[in-house]
């Protein structure tokens, strides 16, 4: 693969870190034998490079999951919601549908990175199996809440950083009615991430394939604006 200066994507602190996920042969290997670098690969790569408006960026984003994952093992679809993000699993041959919230961009980030913790098992239950509590949850259930947001909120921080995108942690819970200055939530995520970054195929938390894939790709994707992107957040310098 071409050696990159990571160094000029941002996140000073870590581009040795950037550079080595990038570099690494294993999870070069896990890309390839899955993906395609066809004409429409390139073709993606390159429009990135000219996207500005957020939601011609969601359609690129889009386009990309589908290229990559509608003719996988798992068939499975990326999809503009016009409410709140759902999961509907395979059924009767069709692919499973990722829904996301509203068109936004960063919703589409969050709900892949939820499909990315998701094991086989759970990617065939409808939202995965899991519960979900609206805004307004109570300090029990909030720290619940937090516990299983660790994960893809760390994966979907490092994959809007490989994006040239910032990032921000959500607690999604604008209404709570308790003290949350105490909370961790933030610190859990962002050392989280950089733990998988730092060495994504360590046990307990190692990285999923598809989440190295797609961390992969992503860098791959946005090489070319290395001298105008904003990789970093500083958050990540622990």
């Amino acid at each position: 693969m071409k050696s990159t200066d990571f160094s000029k994507l941002g996140l000073h602190f870590q581009a040795p870190l950037w550079q080595a996920f990038y570099d690494d042969k294993v999870i070069q290997a896990c890309v390839t034998s899955v993906f395609c670098f066809d004409e429409t690969y390139y073709r993606l790569k390159q429009a990135w490079q000219a996207l500005a408006d957020e939601h011609e960026q969601t359609d690129w984003l889009i386009n990309l999951f589908n290229h990559l994952y509608e003719h996988s093992a798992i068939p499975t679809v990326l999809v503009r919601g016009m409410s709140e993000p759902e999961y509907f699993a395979s059924k009767d041959g069709m692919p499973a549908r990722i829904e996301f919230a509203h068109g936004f961009f960063q919703s589409a980030l969050h709900e892949i990175s939820h499909w990315c913790v998701a094991g086989t098992k759970r990617r065939g239950l409808h939202d995965f199996g899991y519960w979900y509590c609206p805004d307004g949850r109570d300090e029990i259930t909030q720290r619940q809440f937090e516990q299983v947001e660790i994960k893809p909120q760390a994966i979907e921080c490092l994959l809007s950083l490989a994006l040239g995108r910032h990032f921000y942690v959500s607690a999604d819970n604008l209404n709570a009615n308790f003290d949350t200055s105490n909370s961790t939530f933030a610190t859990d995520v962002y050392a989280q991430a950089y733990a998988h970054l730092k060495n994504p195929h360590a046990l307990p938390h190692r990285l999923s394939l598809d989440a190295k894939r797609l961390l992969w790709v992503f860098l791959d994707m946005n090489m070319p604006k290395l001298d105008k992107c904003h990789f970093a957040d500083k958050s990540l310098t622990i």
